[in-house]
């Protein structure tokens, strides 16, 4: 055994310096590779979706416009999973309701499964009137256009992405194909109502989703947090809750998740809702009975009776958004394919099914790989959350959805969500100051609060709701400007 006590202390601490040294190098390899191995894993994906259209169309004249556009839908797709899907995991996620991992695997799958299943509908971004396709004159045009329109709302999407701000990719796309249809055509060939009501919605949708959210809050409180006998309240309320969410999911579904398997009008939309929400809320009676049984008379005890419903409302959220907004990605896409293929770019567009694929694995890439930043931006860094306001906030975008469908009101998915869990935070300090001047009533001499302390107790990070609105106000006219020009970079180029 060799003798070590000659041994210099002072090459002993060298050493562990230098040991510490290559650690932290390690260490920090790791931490900046990370963020590399993300953006070559995306690149990958990318390059793969121009593969597959370039074995799918061989030897066509058109094949490098498709190629191109495939890149561009692909990463389009990455976009929407990193920044869209965080609207439906976050409050899950920040409410300790599932892990990150599991909330990307959730995510992930119903994502996909909306996409495959319920998506592919008509693409509507170019017939609900945004740009009149018949004044782009010729097909190459409109190639062009869509092209611009595809790339600009993928970068700004990004750029949204990249600074933290949840925006809605449908206003993205809104914004490029009005940007790419002004330049190609002038102003005239914008709907200019269709634009001024995607405009109302950028304060109709997150009024109503914060409203709402704070509306079902207030129930909670009110009639089960505040309550004497917490458990009892929750054995009668939770069920009804539970119950009503579910109707409201099946009706949200019915309506906007199964359009392509079937058609539902909203009265029969609602008439499923109904008698899901009383089938759940009977069967829902005993299973809280029973889980409630050995709980604790307080406010952490409630927790547990609402984690499995928010988990299930997060899935159903993902599935009707994977159904709907896969369109944003791929629509485009798929609008280039029918006109290079055919010339055809003024009648419906139907979304060949290999397009469809690029969208759905797309948006879970994109929600793998960048997803986890948003998800804690809104789950955690918005305001504080636990099961019982992240159900609100999930139960908000159903219900806004459904009301909003019946109103004949545009909203938008991403705003609601969003919007519901502003609701709940400043619901949350109002509630605060109402209960604070109650006690002060009671209690006179009190001191009152330092301008300091006030501040301190905000439970809304102004700095996050001044981003994010600021994001939503300049996502139309951002992605349009960007759109126009690169237009009018592709006709100089193909000139």
């Amino acid at each position: 055994m060799p003798d070590n006590s000659n041994i210099d202390p002072s090459h002993l601490e060298t050493l562990d310096r230098d040991l510490g040294r290559l650690s932290t190098l390690e260490l920090a390899t790791g931490y900046v590779s990370r963020p590399l191995m993300g953006l070559g894993l995306a690149l990958m994906f990318v390059v793969f979706a121009a593969l597959v259209a370039a074995l799918i169309f061989g030897q066509a004249d058109n094949r490098l416009i498709v190629v191109v556009a495939a890149a561009f839908g692909a990463y389009m797709a990455l976009n929407i999973g990193a920044n869209d899907v965080a609207n439906n995991m976050g409050p899950a996620v920040g409410a300790n309701a599932m892990s990150m991992g599991v909330a990307i695997v959730i995510a992930a799958t119903f994502e996909s499964a909306g996409a495959l299943l319920a998506g592919g509908d008509v693409v509507s971004t170019i017939a609900k009137g945004i740009i009149a396709p018949e004044s782009m004159g010729t097909s190459g045009a409109f190639v062009s256009a869509m092209m611009a329109a595809l790339l600009a709302s993928a970068l700004w999407v990004n750029v949204a992405t990249w600074i933290g701000a949840p925006v809605s990719t449908t206003h993205s796309v809104v914004g490029g194909v009005m940007g790419a249809g002004i330049a190609a055509a002038g102003f005239g060939a914008v709907g200019w109502g269709q634009v001024s009501a995607i405009a109302a919605s950028w304060v109709i949708s997150p009024v109503l989703g914060g409203l709402v959210a704070a509306g079902f809050l207030w129930f909670i409180k009110a009639n089960i947090i505040y309550r004497d006998d917490k458990i009892a309240a929750a054995r009668k309320w939770v069920p009804v809750l539970v119950g009503f969410m579910a109707g409201a999911f099946s009706s949200y579904l019915a309506l906007k998740g199964l359009k392509k398997i079937v058609s539902i009008e909203m009265g029969n939309a609602i008439l499923i809702g109904i008698v899901v929400a009383v089938l759940v809320w009977l069967i829902m009676i005993p299973i809280i009975r029973r889980q409630s049984a050995s709980l604790e008379n307080r406010n952490k005890s409630l927790k547990v009776l609402f984690g499995i419903p928010l988990i299930v409302s997060a899935a159903l959220l993902s599935f009707a958004h994977g159904a709907n907004d896969v369109a944003n990605a791929v629509g485009p896409l798929a609008a280039i394919v029918q006109a290079s293929a055919t010339g055809d770019f003024t009648h419906a567009i139907e979304i060949p099914l290999w397009v469809m694929v690029i969208g759905a694995l797309g948006i879970s890439f994109g929600l793998f790989l960048f997803g986890p930043k948003l998800i804690r931006m809104v789950g955690n860094q918005i305001t504080k959350l636990n099961p019982m306001r992240a159900f609100c906030v999930a139960l908000s975008a159903a219900v806004t959805v459904i009301a909003a469908s019946w109103l004949g009101l545009p909203v938008s998915s991403t705003h609601i969500a969003v919007g519901g869990v502003f609701g709940v935070g400043f619901f949350r300090e109002w509630d605060t100051e109402r209960r604070m001047r109650k006690a002060k009533e009671k209690m006179p001499g009190l001191p009152p609060i330092a301008p300091e302390e006030r501040r301190r107790r905000k439970l809304v990070r102004r700095s996050h709701f001044i981003t994010i609105v600021a994001a939503w106000v300049v996502t139309v006219p951002a992605a349009a400007a960007l759109s126009a020009a690169i237009f009018l970079v592709i006709e100089g180029v193909g000139g």
